[in-house]
């Protein structure tokens, strides 16, 4: 049921946006917090009429995102597993086999009472303090059986306990992860004690083509996966255009094994704030989003509350930027589909041409660019390109966040020149937990590398190309001799089968294929044709889609499969 006051909520959320239908997804978040975490259709009715929109588009908008419940049931409490392969490889398995025996249910169903809603979902970004339960809004992280059991027990009595998080962390760099440790970092003070937003007072008084210049000068490469320069990116923002420019921070971080971003918008988010204030006076916005995945509910929350000092500060006076929260959905990642999803749409990828930087949000141009990518600007026009390329070398220049996660002793997130080597980045995270046997060192959506792959390769965009896998997103999975390859590639698949958005025949019909050959392979049934299949459907996909989905599980796949070849020819029925 709609209440009085949150139809003024809707309101207000309608006069934020600069077309109202960008309204329509926090719109119908705020009804399902209202209606005890489901939505109907009556629900969603009203909303489409607040907003504007047919009953169509809204329903058919709200059974896309995996976050609204529609027309189902969810017990008081909401307890959602990651089972992704940090979290498999971290002992998720064991937790979510507790929970079920313990509350008597299995993953998808609810208790008789209504109080527990159990699901296994997908990559939560949190990779490095995996095995981790959502319970609702709230992150539970390095979770043990003893610490499941005491978590019911005051789910029971009505009580979320406190949520404490620890992080595994360290720095050679000390530019994105300087305020990490540091008390209060959040906070406007602080920050601005430790050096904050001197970079936009000295960019206010650099014309934006003399910003432009000096990120293009360091050669900043995108930080969310592409590796694409991000001073060449936004020179392509035309030069006569009559149309309001945009600018969005990507982060979405749906990548598994990526939970980079968060350390930033989490312990730092005034250093965000400041790269984006930067570059929208480069490019000439006066609009920005920050697209956040819909589970960083806290994160939201921490930078709708810096916008606003930062604002107050009088440091966003020439910038409004609004925190537009995803509702569960990887392919949100690619930036076209990003762009629709915030113009309250289904988001699945746009076919290009036109590019972004030309007709993206509501037809305008628009820049967007990873969290990181933005917060390594500040420390280029403070100290200059120069500075920045101190660290790397050519084509590879910069700082980089590294998460590292899986088969490790101490996961977490290490700020690291690129061109460190593997072999010194795991000693940073206390070395491998187990034998080594091999690593996926950028995102899931890249080649998994051997043990002796690992050995010379040094964590940038040039090695990772020559050993035929991607630095990617700089998400790095160590895998110990206690897991089975086949198995991994099959929880591998089930993600993105379970993210495809339908949109491209070949990304849709190819990823379920592949999941029940697999099923079948690892269920004794399997046949040698079924791996040559596999193969087959990895070759064909790739370069086929509107999107990078299709290539982001071919590439694993065959890589697994061609490397491991062995593991999968046992599982051949004699």
């Amino acid at each position: 049921m709609i209440t009085e006051q949150l139809k003024n909520d809707i309101h207000r959320l309608l006069g934020r946006y600069p077309e109202k239908q960008s309204a329509l997804m926090p719109a119908l978040m705020l009804a399902q917090k209202e209606n005890a975490n489901r939505l109907d259709q009556d629900d969603i009715r009203t909303v489409a009429e607040l907003v504007d929109v047919p009953f169509g588009k809204a329903y058919g908008l709200a059974t896309y995102y995996s976050m609204y419940n529609v027309e189902k049931p969810v017990g008081r409490y909401h307890l959602q597993v990651d089972t992704n392969i940090p979290a498999t490889l971290m002992g998720a398995g064991e937790i979510l086999d507790h929970l079920e025996k313990t509350l008597n249910i299995r993953a998808g169903e609810t208790t008789p009472d209504g109080l527990f809603t159990l699901s296994e979902v997908e990559c939560l970004a949190s990779c490095g303090t995996c095995p981790v339960i959502q319970v609702n809004d709230v992150y539970y992280e390095n979770m043990t059986r003893e610490k499941v059991d005491s978590l019911l027990d005051s789910l029971r009595k009505g009580m979320m306990p406190e949520s404490e998080t620890i992080y595994s962390f360290g720095s050679v760099c000390n530019v994105l992860l300087k305020n990490r440790g540091v008390k209060d970092a959040t906070a406007l003070a602080v920050a601005k004690g430790n050096g904050a937003y001197q970079a936009l007072a000295k960019a206010g008084t650099m014309k934006p083509e003399e910003i432009l210049e000096e990120v293009k000068k360091a050669n900043l490469r995108g930080r969310g996966g592409a590796g694409f320069p991000a001073g060449v990116k936004w020179g392509f923002i035309p030069k006569d255009t009559d149309k309001p420019v945009y600018l969005i921070c990507n982060a979405d971080e749906g990548e598994p094994g990526t939970y980079k971003d968060r350390q930033i918008m989490e312990y730092d988010p005034h250093l965000l704030i400041e790269g984006m204030a930067i570059a929208a006076r480069a490019i000439g916005a006066r609009q920005a989003f920050i697209y956040i995945r819909g589970e960083f509910a806290w994160i939201a929350d921490i930078l709708e509350k810096a916008i606003g000092e930062a604002k107050a500060d009088g440091q966003l006076s020439e910038l409004d930027i609004i925190v537009h929260r995803g509702a569960g959905a990887y392919v949100c990642g690619e930036e076209t589909a990003l762009i629709e999803s915030i113009e309250g749409k289904r988001g699945q990828p746009r076919i290009r041409p036109p590019f972004p930087a030309v007709e993206g949000l509501y037809g305008c141009p628009t820049i967007v660019n990873n969290v990181e990518t933005l917060a390594s600007v500040p420390f280029i026009i403070e100290k200059g390109a120069e500075a920045f390329k101190q660290w790397g070398f050519e084509n590879n220049y910069g700082f980089k966040l590294f998460g590292i996660s899986g088969c490790v002793n101490k996961p977490g997130v290490y700020e690291y020149p690129l061109g460190v080597s593997f072999n010194e980045l795991m000693e940073a995270a206390g070395g491998v937990k187990g034998k080594l046997k091999a690593a996926i060192v950028g995102g899931l959506s890249v080649a998994i590398l051997k043990a002796e792959e690992l050995q010379d390769l040094t964590m940038d965009y040039d090695s990772c190309a020559k050993h035929g896998t991607g630095l990617g997103s700089g998400g790095i999975m160590v895998i110990s001799e206690d897991f089975s390859i086949p198995e991994l590639a099959l929880r591998t698949i089930k993600f993105y089968a379970h993210e495809s958005c339908g949109k491209c025949v070949p990304c849709r019909e190819g990823s379920y294929t592949l999941v029940k050959i697999l099923h079948k392979l690892l269920s004794g049934q399997g046949e040698a044709a079924d791996i040559e299949k596999i193969l087959g459907i990895c070759n064909t996909v790739r370069g086929l889609t509107l999107c990078p989905t299709g290539e982001a599980f071919a590439v694993p796949i065959q890589a697994m499969v061609e490397k491991f070849r062995s593991e999968f020819d046992a599982l051949i029925k004699k």
